[in-house]
């Protein structure tokens, strides 16, 4: 049976109704696939070409703060780390994980979070904020030095209860159309909602640059969009509940490479 999305207007307000659905178990292992293999064979050679790539404009920006001194303590990224595809090779790909502070505790961070701790850890700056063109732009360059390198990311006792809580979260259904995030994407990719191919939902490509945002985004903006689609109250940039679920996408998408600076339509 195919996967046929319907919506509905009325009185000003759009609802997405599924019927005739058949469900599939999540891809594993050599069926996982990049939402790389269905696009367009432009957006394809946009992404593949650093000539034609928009977001390498923020990897080029992320280069420059790389070098920056800033802070208190008047500290570059450089300083510390030294050549970024030296030192940073590897790194992203190994994100979210817990992360010891300088005061003890442990923290779940993705890439962004990492970056505002070495801030206001190392450097003495304030941390920038979320979704700001400088993080992304740190992000991107950071995330460059990765490309075409195996996500990292691997389930063991101290990041259990987050993964689980984050996989939780991944087949909760959401908001007024009672959608997860597995329906689409664990159990239905390749389908169609509304006329578009639904992808496996990966995250190999952030930051990427959408064309539909015609800026560069990380993966939270990205989920959030999926929530307000679903009609559900989008959860707050950093919150937890954002992070414990890209830990479990990253976890999900284990192995594959990284494509970051990513183009998507």
């Amino acid at each position: 049976m195919t996967f046929i999305a319907k919506v509905f207007v009325c009185c000003g307000i759009c609802a997405l109704v599924v019927v005739g659905a058949s469900a599939k178990a999540d891809p594993v292992g050599n069926e996982r696939q990049s939402s790389y293999e269905l696009m367009s064979a432009d957006t394809k050679a946009m992404q593949d070409d650093p000539l034609l790539n928009p977001a390498n404009f923020a990897v080029l920006d992320g280069r420059a703060l790389w070098q920056e001194a800033t802070g208190t303590n008047k500290i570059a990224c450089a300083a510390c780390h030294g050549e970024a595809k030296v030192s940073m090779k590897g790194v992203a790909a190994s994100f979210p994980k817990l992360s010891t502070s300088r005061a003890g505790g442990r923290s779940l961070l993705n890439l962004d979070g990492r970056i505002n701790q070495c801030r206001t850890e190392h450097q003495g700056a304030a941390p920038l904020a979320l979704e700001s063109k400088p993080l992304l732009s740190l992000s991107a360059f950071l995330s460059a030095q990765s490309k075409g390198m195996p996500i990292t990311v691997e389930r063991h006792a101290s990041n259990a209860a987050h993964l689980e809580a984050g996989e939780r979260l991944f087949n909760l259904r959401l908001g007024q159309l009672n959608l997860s995030c597995a329906q689409c994407h664990a159990e239905r990719p390749g389908q169609k909602l509304a006329g578009n191919l639904i992808p496996q939902g990966h995250p190999t490509a952030y930051p990427i640059y959408r064309l539909e945002w015609q800026s560069v985004g990380s993966l939270e903006r990205r989920l959030r969009n999926c929530l307000t689609g679903v009609r559900a109250e989008p959860l707050a940039f950093g919150s937890k509940e954002l992070l414990e679920l890209e830990l479990f996408l990253a976890w999900r998408a284990r192995g594959m490479p990284l494509e970051s600076p990513g183009v998507r339509p």
